[in-house]
This record gives structure tokens, C-alpha cells and sequence, in this order.
């Protein structure tokens, strides 16, 4: 259970010793228009529940080794710790909401601390330190609208699996450093409990922040922050004749990349605002999500998404309606309007092509075909017509052999028992394909076994370690995530981890403010 409570009017507790590196703020050299000071608001009696070893191995962090090093963890990234919450700043932005116009929105409930540089002192280009660290759920700001500027535990546990498993699953992603929980009553449905997730990444500029800068008519802020970004994260853009349509370029290629990763590890982000997405073209905010479990290309998590605007299979379109709104953002900064519209039209194309690269590493394929397309169509709707598990259909593949006489194995068979003629006739379509491929049946399973999980965030994987975190035990949390971070590692995954949901398991209804 939670600690008793701490009096926050009393000093900070003690640390036992440990030193925490100093943050430096480069995002407030911009002005006073792109961010406000806001005062971290510290979490009562912080308790840690949970951290990871590889984020913090990015920034120099040696993980908790025992209880007083919790102790620490917990009371620093819960907000007591002077050196890491002073120069706290919250950002403001804009958005497109459900296809909206939502005018100006801002960190309602994250706050910039600053800038770590990464455990080498590296950069990810330009000038800029490697990591940027935020707090999550640390109180009201002035962009919190009628929020109360907190998180809870159910939703931040969610936030700090959910990052890290895409990060051990190859997928660009802000980073959980840590999960700090609280006694702090706060209402939702119900009365729940604060919590804080401390994120990291190279940057936390939205489609949004050029949104906001730009309908407002700031047009000397829009190419401040613009200079900005190109700076420290894509500096070949600064030579270009024109910079602003350079690095629209490079944003619309490193969008099209990721929304490939998300659809082949059957991703749902579930409300894919402007103001939620990342100028890096990199994973950002966990809300609504869920991941596929019966393959299904309408399918949406998010009980706000009326619509199904944000289901799965509509994610490429809504990538490339969300890049027309940065484009028309960057409009005030670009020569000839029209050259906006042919590059964010590169997002198809460069979708497509990264899309089937998935599809083909994902089938052990080593080179594309021009007849491939149809044997990948062909598969999606056999795995819909049969409502086959996702990430499981991929993995019982490998253990498919390309010979037409074997039979299919069993667990792979499972899923197609609403049509199996369907499934043996891809099946022998694939067989023919592979016919043509230079590895045999142990090296291509091996190849796909490296990019087909076993083991992805479920939502009953999920609530199941929440459960048992809202009564104060954290081992499920913790043990999960030992398991997300070696997806494909058999010998790692505990079995039960690499099941479909139980039947009476409710699927993910999720709402905007989870």
C-alpha cells in the first residue's frame, strides 16, 4: 500500500546521497511565446513503481539497485528534487482534434524540465542535447483548460509499458524513464490515485506547436521555431534553398516510416490529433491505444472516436490528413505554396513501399516483387475473414515449411478455423512464393522470429497489472515489463504473456483522458 502521507509544507526528505545531473532548458531560449515557467507540483508520497534500465542507460542513469535507491527515484522524479524540477516550463500549441480546428492548446499536464545530454554526451544532430525529460501529471499549467493538470495510475502505468515496449520492438517512441505513484486522491469515473511518468526525447515539438504560431499570425515565432528544430534535429534541411519545405520533407519521410512500423505490429494509437504528433515523426502520448488482437481494420480503441476516424486501418490516411495540416502550417515560410502539397503527396508512395518492406520482412521474404502487393492483400483478408489473432498469425508462420506436402502446423491452423480453405489456399500461394527465395525453412524462421513478436502491450495484459498496482503491488507492472523488453525472445516471454485475451476479457474502451 501507499506510504502515509508527507507533509509537503515540511522539507524535502532526505536522499541518500545520490547526485542528480544538472538540466539545462534550451527550448526557453526561444522566448517567452513558445513556453511559460510553471512550478512542478510535487506528488505526496511518492513511491516508485517502476523504472527502466535501457531508458535510463540513454541518459547516464544507473536504475535502482536496492530501497534506498527507490527511495531517491522516487522522491526525485516525483517532484522533490530542487536540481531536477527547478526551470520547469510548460510549452503552448495548437491542434486539430477529430479533424477540428481546436485553437490554442499547450502542456495542460506535462511540464519541460529540460535537457540531459545522453549517457556519452551525444546528440541526435544539430546542436541540441540528446534527450529532453518531462514530467507527466505534475499539476495544473495555464494551458490545462478545465483539467486539474494530473494523471492518474491507471493511465500512466499504461504510458510507461506502452513506451518502452515499442522501443524494444524497434519503434521510434518518446521514452518512460520512470513511474512514480502517489497517495493523492484524484477524480475521474472514480476516485483514483496521481501519478507521474518521467519521458524522455530528443524533442517534444509537436505538428501543433507550428499550428499554433502560424493561425495566429506569428509568423517570426513560426521561423524561430523552425530554425530551431532544423538546428538541433535536421541540420542538412538549414542548406537547402528553402528550409521550412526541406524539413517538411524530412518530417513527411519520417511519418510515412513509423506509421509503416505501427500497422506491422498492429498499433492502434487511437487519437492521432496534430497536437499528437511528433515533429520527429516518433511515437507520442499514449491515450486511447491499444494493439490488434483479432485482426480487424476498423477497429478502435477509443470510446470518443465515434466515428472510427482513428481505427487501425484508416492510421496512413489520417498520418497524411495530419501532414496537409503542417504543411499549411509551414505556408507562411514557403516560396511557391503548391511545392508544400507535392511533398506532403510523397507520404503515399513512401508508406506504400515502407509498408510492404514490413509486410515482406514480416513473411521472411528477402527481396520485394511486383506480385508481392497482392499475395500481402490477399493475407489481410484472410486474416480478417477469419478474425485471426495478429501478432500470433505472424509468429506461427515461421514454423510454416515451404515444402506443399507438410501440413500446416497446428497453432497456425488455429487461426483460420472460420475459413480454413481460405487460409490453406494463401498458404499454398505463399509456399509457391517462397519457392523462389534463397533461405531455407530454418533461416527464414529464424529472420522472422527477429521481427514477429511474441509478446505485445494486450489490453488485458495491461489491466491485469493495474489491477494489482491499485492496491499497492507493483510486481506485475514490473514483471511485464521485463517481458516488453525482449518481445522476441522466447526464453524471456513467460507463456501466458504470448496468449490471445480469454474470451470473457473485455476489449480496450478507452476514453481521450486515459
Amino acid at each position: 500500500m501507499m506510504p502515509t502521507a508527507l507533509d509537503l509544507d515540511s522539507p524535502t526528505p532526505a536522499l541518500t546521497g545520490r547526485a542528480w545531473p544538472p538540466l539545462t532548458q534550451d527550448f526557453a531560449t526561444l522566448g517567452d511565446a513558445f513556453s511559460v515557467p510553471v512550478a512542478v507540483s510535487p506528488l505526496p508520497d511518492p513511491v516508485l513503481v517502476a523504472s527502466s534500465a535501457p531508458a535510463a542507460a540513454l541518459v547516464g542513469l544507473s536504475p535502482p539497485r536496492d530501497a534506498a535507491d527507490e527511495h531517491d527515484w522516487a522522491l526525485a522524479f516525483g517532484g522533490h528534487v530542487a536540481a531536477i524540477r527547478d526551470g520547469s516550463r510548460a510549452t503552448v500549441y495548437a491542434g486539430h482534434q477529430f479533424g477540428n480546428w481546436a485553437g490554442q492548446l499547450g502542456d495542460g499536464r506535462a511540464l519541460l524540465l529540460g535537457d540531459w545530454p545522453d549517457a556519452g554526451g551525444g546528440r541526435h544532430g544539430g546542436s541540441g542535447a540528446a534527450w529532453e525529460v518531462q514530467f507527466k501529471g505534475s499539476g495544473r499549467t495555464p494551458f490545462s483548460r478545465m483539467g486539474d493538470g494530473w494523471a492518474v495510475l491507471r493511465s500512466s502505468i499504461r504510458e510507461f509499458l506502452c513506451s518502452e515496449a515499442m522501443a524494444a520492438l524497434g519503434i521510434p517512441t518518446t521514452r518512460a524513464l520512470c513511474l512514480v505513484g502517489s497517495s493523492r486522491p484524484v477524480r475521474r469515473e472514480r476516485i483514483e490515485t496521481a501519478a507521474m511518468v518521467t519521458r524522455l526525447s530528443p524533442s517534444f515539438v509537436r505538428f501543433g506547436h507550428f499550428e499554433h504560431f502560424s493561425y495566429t499570425g506569428q509568423t517570426e515565432q513560426l521561423r524561430q521555431l523552425c530554425d530551431w528544430v532544423i538546428a538541433r534535429h535536421a541540420p542538412a534541411c538549414a542548406d537547402a534553398p528553402q528550409p521550412a519545405l526541406a524539413l517538411l520533407q524530412w518530417v513527411v519521410d519520417r511519418t510515412a516510416q513509423l506509421i509503416a512500423q505501427w500497422q506491422a505490429v498492429g498499433f492502434i494509437h487511437g487519437v492521432m490529433n496534430t497536437d499528437n504528433m511528433s515533429i520527429l515523426g516518433w511515437t507520442l502520448d499514449y491515450g486511447p491505444f491499444a494493439f490488434l488482437d483479432a485482426y480487424d481494420p476498423l477497429h478502435t480503441p477509443n470510446t470518443t472516436d465515434r466515428g472510427g476516424r482513428y481505427a487501425y486501418g484508416r492510421q496512413p490516411a489520417i498520418a497524411h490528413w495530419n501532414l496537409l495540416a503542417l504543411g499549411q502550417a509551414l505556408l507562411p515560410l514557403i516560396d511557391v505554396p503548391e511545392s508544400a502539397l507535392d511533398v506532403v503527396n510523397t507520404f503515399r508512395p513512401t508508406y506504400v513501399q515502407a509498408m510492404q518492406r514490413q509486410l515482406a520482412a514480416k513473411l521472411g521474404l528477402t527481396q520485394l516483387r511486383p506480385e508481392d502487393g497482392d499475395l500481402f492483400q490477399a493475407l489481410l483478408d484472410t486474416l480478417e475473414a477469419n478474425h485471426s489473432d495478429w501478432t500470433l498469425s505472424f509468429r506461427h508462420l515461421a514454423q510454416l515449411a515451404a515444402d506443399a506436402r507438410a501440413p500446416i502446423p497446428p497453432a497456425l491452423a488455429a487461426q483460420g478455423q472460420r475459413e480454413p480453405q481460405r487460409l490453406a489456399d494463401w498458404v499454398a500461394r505463399y509456399r509457391e512464393r517462397l519457392r523462389s527465395e534463397p533461405r531455407d525453412d530454418a533461416e527464414r524462421a529464424a529472420a522472422m522470429n527477429a521481427v514477429n513478436p511474441l509478446v505485445v502491450l494486450r489490453h488485458h495484459l495491461a489491466q491485469a497489472a493495474i489491477a494489482q498496482a491499485e492496491v499497492g503491488d507493483f510486481d506485475e507492472v514490473r514483471r511485464l515489463l521485463r517481458a516488453l523488453e525482449r518481445p522476441f525472445d522466447a526464453g524471456a516471454v513467460p507463456p501466458h504473456y504470448t496468449e490471445p485475451p480469454p474470451e470473457h476479457a473485455p476489449p480496450a474502451c478507452l476514453s481521450c483522458s486515459s
